[in-house]
């Protein structure tokens, strides 16, 4: 069992950005996926990036990608969103998820959920 922690969430206006966190108590945080999920009020839980373990390499999904950066420190096991450019339809509770398995987009191949992050985009 793992413990994962998001901060970083905040109110701002279009076009700003914000860095999200996500600590994990993982003792061997290498060897996890870590993925990056957000739900707004009323809809699904809809996937935003995922990062490999070990190479690092990272997949996008079509409305972040270009401002959307996700980036690890194994050292720290910590993971980073750095959100640019941000927009309205971005309002979410964004939620880091981790799981040993390789990389998906679906919410039901993580095992282990932070508590999220409320990001809140006025226009």
């Amino acid at each position: 069992q793992i413990r994962l922690a998001e901060s970083g969430g905040g109110l701002v206006q279009a076009g700003d950005s914000l860095r999200l966190s996500c600590v994990s108590s993982a003792r061997t945080f290498g060897h996890y996926t870590m993925g990056w999920f957000r739900q707004a009020p009323g809809k699904e839980r809809e996937f935003v990036a995922h990062i490999r373990g070990s190479s690092g390499l990272t997949y996008y999904s079509d409305f972040v990608k270009g401002r959307f950066t996700l980036s690890r420190d194994n050292a720290e096991n910590t993971v980073y969103l750095q959100m640019n450019s941000l927009k309205p339809e971005d309002t979410a509770v964004y939620y880091c998820a981790a799981d040993l398995r390789s990389p998906t987009n679906s919410p039901d191949e993580y095992t282990y959920w932070g508590q999220g992050t409320q990001v809140t985009v006025s226009s």
